[in-house]
């Protein structure tokens, strides 16, 4: 008794101050459903086992992996860096130096490398390396968070801003992560798809009110996009003649494809025949659920030091599917190996695995 009596003595301060700290955070309650688990479509396998490992030298955190037109593998990494190099991983280069992050990017007509820079916005990157700002707010407001990237054939860019509470602190190791988590403890809806169009210069909102807007793609007729809601475990279809939607709001402009996945939902990228790759960066977390609808315990959550909270499981998940919403592909390595996977770069003889912090490219024979 004397021992519990002198663990509460020792913890109602800590409490107390951590009750009455101003949080970081002003949580929303919501819903979690609960969630399915590996099982069906997602039942438990190894096929993401065993990667071969890309070395990057001194730099890490290949987040985003396209194919340029010159045959030549570009990777954005940590520090604002974007690589460039032949498809076996040799011949590594610097291709452009944004001074920020590039999280997601796209390559445009005239083989510009449009990149969501998550402190700068939306940027253009000439073949030369010449990086040109095209926009960094939206509406009269900042874009705080630029994450992924879509350009259409008629030139118009699209880009998630997953956040407009939180944005990455530019040079903290760990920025990123860190206003990602509380943007998904806060859970208040704030992310939103923009457009951009280079011949008017002008950006408008298509759809708002997503929880944590992550990666997006074009559908194959280029009348919709596809979105991940990281932070509510879906995959939307959203209309692109959609004007300042608010999902929160029912509209046949805005339908849920994927809905209760058991993951976080990360990148979308579009791979050979027909298929679309997902990352789900990391397993959903059960004490995160249970605390969906008790908003102050999540804000005394947001007031711990990383080192007080739980540690994610490392565990590797990425899947395909089509349009339709049918799953075609379900790779997973529950082992770890190469945790927090964001998603998955197809060519004609492997698939590339991103990863927003590892300190290798991994990839497997296609």
């Amino acid at each position: 008794m004397k021992r519990i009596a002198l663990y509460f003595t020792a913890a109602m301060p800590l409490g107390a101050c951590l009750a009455l700290s101003p949080a970081p955070v002003a949580p929303v309650s919501w819903q979690a459903p609960a969630a399915p688990g590996y099982t069906g479509a997602h039942a438990v396998n190894n096929k993401l086992a065993g990667l071969q490992v890309i070395t990057l030298g001194a730099e890490s955190g290949p987040e985003h992996l396209a194919l340029g037109r010159d045959g030549k593998l570009y990777a954005g990494v940590g520090h604002g860096k974007i690589l460039r190099m032949d498809p076996d991983g040799t011949a590594q280069e610097v291709f452009a130096d944004t001074g920020g992050r590039v999280l997601g990017f796209d390559f445009d007509a005239s083989g510009n490398l449009i990149a969501a820079d998550v402190h700068k916005g939306l940027l253009s990157i000439s073949p030369e390396g010449k990086v040109t700002l095209l926009a960094d707010s939206v509406a009269g407001t900042a874009i705080r968070f630029a994450d992924a990237v879509a350009v259409a054939s008629n030139g118009k860019i699209y880009l998630s801003d997953a956040s407009t509470r939180f944005a990455a602190a530019p040079g903290v190791p760990g920025g990123i992560d860190d206003a990602g988590r509380l943007d998904i403890l806060e859970n208040s809806a704030t992310g939103r798809v923009i457009e951009y169009d280079p011949a008017t210069r002008a950006t408008r909102i298509v759809a708002k009110g997503l929880s944590f807007a992550n990666g997006l793609v074009l559908n194959r007729d280029e009348t919709a996009l596809l979105v991940a809601e990281t932070a509510r475990y879906r995959v939307w279809r959203i209309d692109l003649s959609a004007h300042g939607l608010d999902i929160a709001r029912s509209s046949p402009q805005a339908t849920v494809l994927f809905d209760n996945l058991p993951g976080f939902p990360d990148n979308l990228t579009r791979g050979r025949d027909g298929k679309i790759w997902l990352g789900l960066c990391l397993p959903r977390s059960a004490a995160l659920d249970r605390l969906s609808g008790w908003p102050f315990l999540r804000a005394v959550a947001a007031r711990l030091p990383k080192s007080m909270l739980p540690a994610p499981p490392s565990y590797g998940h990425v899947m395909a599917f089509t349009e339709d919403g049918k799953v075609v592909a379900d790779l997973q390595d529950p082992r770890g190996a190469f945790p927090h996977i964001t998603g998955i770069t197809e060519t004609a003889d492997r698939l590339y695995v991103q990863n927003l912090n590892a300190a290798g490219l991994g990839w497997l024979p296609r």
